[in-house]
């Protein structure tokens, strides 16, 4: 139940929505009840049984009555042709009655249908916007565990589905109940007896199809599940196309997918057999208690004692019918609240995921000007517990400076350039900007101040310029151009068909390594960010095209602190600094030509790279 209230708050303010909508269903259950009310003079009218012919001169008092609708009808008739009219003017009141109460019932349902809808749309347009704003400012740690597939799953698949939650609350609230009491109602004018009667049948429909909604919240939750496994199989299998095919893995990837499409459609199966049992099962049960009225309510017809006439107990057997379709909407509409609930809950278990790296409550500090250094203080950081990828580092980066990080592969170079824009927090010790701990700065500022231009460039499925502009979207075109050029990518750009707004693509597929990684830097050019973090920009690249980025970085280096991740060693041969770091430890450190005349780990790097 705290799941439903927490997802009906998504809808606030209720009442702009509610309001309308309850007077919306009001009308449309009035009008829509008088339309089979309006059955008893028709066929009294047509078979002449004398009330549609007597004469009311006075408007009747209002009571709940059907006798009250005939008279009203007549005192019509009466302030119309006066007392000299007959059937025929009867019959054409009645039409045009019944044709003004049908249409005025359909505009109010329309209008509420309406309301229901900008509900829905309004609802998961705010869930979608808090989800989708929640994840992103998830920490880097939570996307390591989970499945991009099952998250893209939860916040489309799973948010559509909570729409049931919200428009079938108004729905069990408000119209099924409306029409239901409506038509109640007329029955029990027409006749007590028989009301009586048929209200023993409606505790039988509402426990069968009870037991029935029951069982679906569980499997609508598996269905859920399955279908966010489904999601990310299909990512991972559309993003690994290429490796897929290289070892002919494609008949492993078709059985998964058939494999978990098939739990998914048996589930999904089940839970339709037991919600669209509801539907069929109670229409048979109202027909059944139909059967049982027209035996009953002829008897009372037929024993000739006045409680009922023919015309009304057709009427009555006409609304009776009617009531089982909001009685089986009633039942639809929990139904399907079960399911929007077993959705609801995963949506809302991504909501509540929180980042564990913040900014300080108070907003902390603002970083706008970087002026002294960098600084390690014995920091240790393990992703798993008793696993330590860095124990113990210490050092310094100057304003100016390039410090390079270099050593073997899991070492944890990376790891350490990731600590400083806070992608994760030390498990102790602390780093500083300016003598802050950078946990003390605003994590906007922070980040704000760096650039990162990283081995696996991230491009969008955008033009070029746009990619680009990532780096300041508040940029001008010249601004944009310029840093094309500093990045060496101006002439590979307007060789392109459209230049600057040619799309490149899902991930920049259109482009090659080198090109991809030259609009990475003209990225960070346009940033024009005061600290610089480069992990491995150019160990993926040939030759022709390293030279082309190793130009566009010493551009980019030039003036600015920078941290230099480094796998070709060849790259950072003038770095000021050179930090050799070694099963998480620093094991040496100094410039190129001290270390290789100290002969350690980075010598012997160094000669297995051949490196001059």
């Amino acid at each position: 139940m705290k799941t439903y209230w927490r997802l009906l708050s998504f809808a606030r303010p209720l009442g702009r929505y509610a309001i309308p909508y309850f007077f919306y269903t009001l009308f449309y259950a009035v009008f829509n009840t008088c339309n089979f009310v309006m059955i008893i003079p028709l066929l009294r009218t047509l078979f002449n049984e004398g009330e549609m012919l007597e004469v009311v001169t006075e408007a009747p008092a209002f009571r709940v009555s059907v006798n009250y609708l005939t008279e009203l009808l007549n005192y019509w008739l009466y302030s119309l042709y006066g007392t000299d009219y007959n059937t025929m003017n009867i019959l054409v009141l009645l039409a045009a009655f019944v044709t003004t109460s049908a249409l005025l019932s359909n505009i109010f349902r329309y209008l509420g249908q309406r309301t229901v809808e900008n509900l829905r749309i309004n609802t998961l347009q705010t869930i979608r916007n808090q989800v989708f704003d929640n994840v992103t400012e998830l920490n880097l740690s939570y996307f390591s565990s989970a499945r991009k597939g099952d998250m893209m799953s939860r916040i489309t698949s799973d948010v559509q589905t909570v729409r049931f939650c919200i428009v079938n609350t108004l729905q069990v609230v408000f119209r099924e109940p409306f029409l239901i009491i409506g038509y109640i109602i007329a029955m029990i004018s027409i006749s007590w007896q028989l009301s009586l009667f048929s209200i023993l049948y409606l505790p039988l429909i509402a426990l069968i199809i009870g037991r029935v909604v029951k069982k679906l919240r569980h499997p609508a939750l598996k269905a859920q599940q399955n279908f966010g496994e489904l999601t990310s199989v299909l990512d991972e299998s559309l993003s690994g196309v290429k490796v897929i095919k290289a070892y002919t893995a494609e008949d492993f990837f078709r059985g998964k997918f058939k494999g978990i499409n098939k739990k998914f459609s048996d589930i999904s199966r089940r839970m339709m057999y037991r919600q669209q049992m509801a539907s069929p099962m109670s229409e048979f049960l109202g027909i059944a208690a139909a059967a049982g009225l027209l035996v009953f309510g002829g008897a009372l017809v037929l024993g000739g004692n006045g409680t009922l006439d023919g015309s009304g107990f057709i009427a009555y057997i006409a609304i009776f019918t009617q009531i089982t379709r909001p009685m089986r909407s009633f039942t639809d509409a929990f139904a399907n609240i079960n399911q929007g609930i077993a959705a609801g809950g995963r949506v809302l278990e991504l909501l509540d995921s929180k980042s564990n790296i913040t900014s300080p409550a108070d907003g902390g500090l603002e970083l706008t000007e970087f002026k002294d250094k960098i600084e390690f203080r014995n920091v240790d950081f393990h992703y798993e517990e008793g696993r330590k990828v860095l124990d113990g580092i210490n050092f310094t980066v100057e304003k100016g400076q390039t410090v390079a990080l270099v050593g073997p592969s899991g070492g944890g170079k990376s790891t350490t350039g990731d600590l400083i824009p806070r992608f994760y927090d030390v498990c102790s010790g602390e780093i500083l900007i300016d003598g802050h701990n950078i946990r003390e700065y605003n994590l906007h500022s922070l980040r704000k101040a760096m650039g990162i231009v990283s081995q696996e460039t991230i491009l969008f499925n955008d033009s070029i310029e746009n990619n680009i502009r990532l780096g300041n979207d508040t940029a001008s075109t010249e601004e944009v151009e310029r840093a094309a050029r500093i990045a060496n990518a101006h002439d590979f750009i307007t060789a392109t068909s459209e230049g600057y707004q040619t799309n490149i693509g899902d991930r920049g597929a259109k482009l090659s390594g080198g090109q991809r990684q030259r609009l990475s830097i003209a990225r960070a050019v346009l940033k024009n960010p005061e600290i610089l973090i480069l992990d491995e920009a150019t160990s993926a690249l040939d030759t022709e095209s390293e030279k082309l980025v190793q130009e566009a970085l010493d551009k980019l280096l030039a003036g600015r602190t920078s941290v230099i991740i480094a796998h070709r060693l060849s790259t950072i041969k003038s770095a000021d600094k050179i930090i050799v770091i070694d099963q998480g430890r620093i094991v040496e450190e100094g410039t190129h030509s001290e270390l290789i005349a100290r002969g350690g780990t980075y010598a012997k790097l160094v000669a297995l790279q051949q490196v001059n």
